[in-house]
């Protein structure tokens, strides 16, 4: 019994100092182990075991993809100054988490030394719009020189992204009134389109309506007429001349005038002349005319022909 007495405060000690031992890693996080201050061992996640006062965790090692925006001032090739933020992805790869522990005491201020150095080459070669159209290659610059610089020290670059190009306020604002001024000359320039159709398809309609309209008098002149020399014939059957058979329907197509215009109350025409005998007087005119008009006709050709063979004459002497 004395001797338990004895070996128990051993014995917890000893629990005391394995458990103190005892440590645990978490998944993608590796421990970095060191004795009397040399680097040891490499600690995989889950339970470890240190030797209690000889080893100590000297730091983890996270294995999971980070992420350091960085946001660079530069100017352009045409004297703009912008705001560029690129976004660098990065992870240590699983053998070289040493050197990535110890080569390194602050990756990030690494990292954003040579982001700025790449950006403050390569967009002052540039104009502001080619900073937006060509912001993958600015991009694929970063990540060039980030991996060859950064591989040495157990960092792998998985990608480089600019993330936003921000130049001055002022020329924003000029940049969106160019915008503005080159939509306005577009849609001015559709506004004059659509009118020029509107006006093509107006004048098509009118010339279409005038051909249809210039038919339709056409066909109501024909049957007019016809109807005249059917009046004419039917007159002449039983006993009425030509003269007078004309002279009828003119008198009658008189009256038929006369009283279309009676029927519409609101009508303000006045026909003149409106005597009976109008009808009369009116087709005598044209009789003559027409006559007059005949007659030219005839002379025209007869003078036409005189002329014809006097040209035939000088030819053939």
């Amino acid at each position: 019994m004395g001797n338990l007495i004895v070996f128990a405060p051993f014995t917890f000690l000893i629990l005391i100092l394995l458990l103190t031992g005892l440590f645990t890693v978490k998944q993608e996080t590796f421990a970095i182990v060191e004795r009397f201050g040399k680097f040891h061992s490499i600690k995989n996640p889950g339970l470890n075991f240190k030797i209690p006062f000889f080893d100590r965790v000297a730091g983890r090692v996270n294995m999971k993809i980070q992420q350091l925006d960085v946001m660079v001032e530069t100017k352009t090739f045409d004297d703009v100054f912008v705001k560029t933020k690129v976004s660098v992805q990065f992870k240590i790869q699983r053998d070289t988490i040493y050197d990535a522990f110890y080569k390194l005491e602050i990756p990030y201020d690494q990292i954003t030394s040579y982001v700025f150095d790449v950006v403050r080459a390569e967009v002052p070669k540039m104009k502001l719009d080619d900073v937006f159209v060509r912001k993958d290659d600015i991009a694929v610059a970063i990540k060039r020189e980030l991996a060859e610089a950064m591989n040495n020290y157990g960092y792998g670059i998985v990608k480089a992204l600019v993330t936003d190009i921000d130049p001055d306020i002022a020329v924003k604002n000029a940049m969106n009134r160019i915008n503005a001024a080159e939509r306005e000359k577009t849609a001015a320039e559709y506004d004059g389109e659509a009118e020029r159709i509107r006006i093509v398809a107006k004048a098509k309609a009118e010339a279409e309506s005038k051909r249809l309209q210039g038919q339709g008098i056409a066909d109501q002149r024909r049957e007019i007429a016809k109807g005249l020399e059917d009046s004419v014939d039917m007159l002449n059957k039983v006993g009425i001349n030509s003269q007078e058979a004309s002279a009828l329907i003119v008198v009658t197509q008189h009256y038929d005038t006369l009283q279309s215009m009676g029927e519409n109350v609101n009508s303000n025409l006045i026909l003149l002349p409106n005597s009976p005998t109008s009808g009369s007087d009116m087709l005598s005119e044209m009789v003559t005319s027409f006559t007059a008009s005949q007659q030219m006709g005839e002379a025209m050709k007869a003078g036409k022909k005189k002329r014809d063979t006097l040209i035939s004459k000088d030819k053939s002497s």
